[in-house]
């Protein structure tokens, strides 16, 4: 039993108190330079300060993507480790988008990396990939229950090419994202208020969304609000029933506002009253 809150029970408290909104931090070279920042670790460091400024106490999550940090090296992953920190010392909620998957010792030093409470990224959450079977996740399901973190399984992602894994029929008859979900499902079973595991489900699918059972008790991460084209407004449609535990995900939509602070905190606020809106009117 974990002596740490469960990360559910604190991303519905935040989610509650701020909105369901979680804002990417991805500091890709066109984004930087649209900020009129170099593509060098003096423009990543400017970029992250500035997003981690605007955003910190103000959202329910922000969500990194490790990659746009990685590229630059261990002075990136520097970057990266004082993000987390400045954001989880303001009581913003911290998923790591790092999409980790492998077996055995491997993903158990890729658990230790972002869901260890010793670790310089420790996160609140991490973004991990089932595709070697849901059963090599299993070092990070444990330790993520240790340390009151939680995980999000790609399961329905917002990306085209997933179809072809995810909605794929086992010989069982269901598909592949289905059978992660019910394996969410379970992990959840009798949490409250939130199960800790959640699911990746994007907010592109439409009404394929309403083929699956979303109702895994646990929160479901849905990016592709913006540039890809879904809105707020979709949220009720898409995620049914299942629409109080969406935690929509912005990047562009947001970033695109900076290099102001100001601008970049009320882009980031008027999004998450849009969505307040459209989950209060399901």
């Amino acid at each position: 039993m974990s002596v740490y809150e469960p990360f559910g029970a604190r991303l519905r408290r935040v989610m509650d108190e701020r909105g369901p909104l979680c804002v990417g931090i991805d500091p890709h070279a066109a984004l930087l330079s649209s900020w009129g920042l170099g593509d060098d670790i003096a423009g990543l460091e400017s970029f992250t300060r500035t997003s981690v400024e605007a955003l910190a106490g103000t959202v329910a999550v922000v969500k990194p993507q490790s990659a746009f940090f990685e590229r630059f090296g261990s002075r990136g992953i520097a970057v990266l480790e004082r993000a987390v920190a400045e954001l989880r010392a303001a009581g913003t909620l911290v998923v790591m988008d790092a999409k980790r998957g492998d077996i055995g010792s491997t993903m158990a030093a890729y658990a230790e990396t972002f869901l260890h409470r010793d670790s310089p990224l420790f996160s609140d959450a991490l973004t991990v990939s089932p595709y070697l079977g849901y059963g090599s996740l299993k070092p990070a399901v444990d330790l993520a229950r240790a340390s009151g973190a939680g995980l999000f399984v790609l399961a329905l992602t917002s990306n085209p090419e997933g179809g072809e894994v995810q909605h794929a029929v086992r010989a069982d008859g269901r598909t592949v994202g289905a059978t992660m979900l019910g394996h969410l499902a379970g992990e959840n079973a009798g949490e409250e208020p939130l199960g800790s595991f959640g699911a990746v489900v994007g907010a592109t699918l439409g009404d394929l969304a309403a083929t699956y059972d979303l109702g895994i008790n646990g929160p479901l991460l849905a990016p592709g609000i913006g540039a890809q084209g879904a809105t707020p407004a979709d949220l009720p449609t898409v995620f049914g029933a299942a629409v109080r535990n969406v935690v929509p995900n912005v990047s562009r939509g947001v970033l695109k506002a900076g290099p102001s602070v100001g601008a970049l905190r009320e882009a980031a606020v008027r999004f998450a009253d849009e969505v307040r809106e459209a989950v209060d009117g399901a």
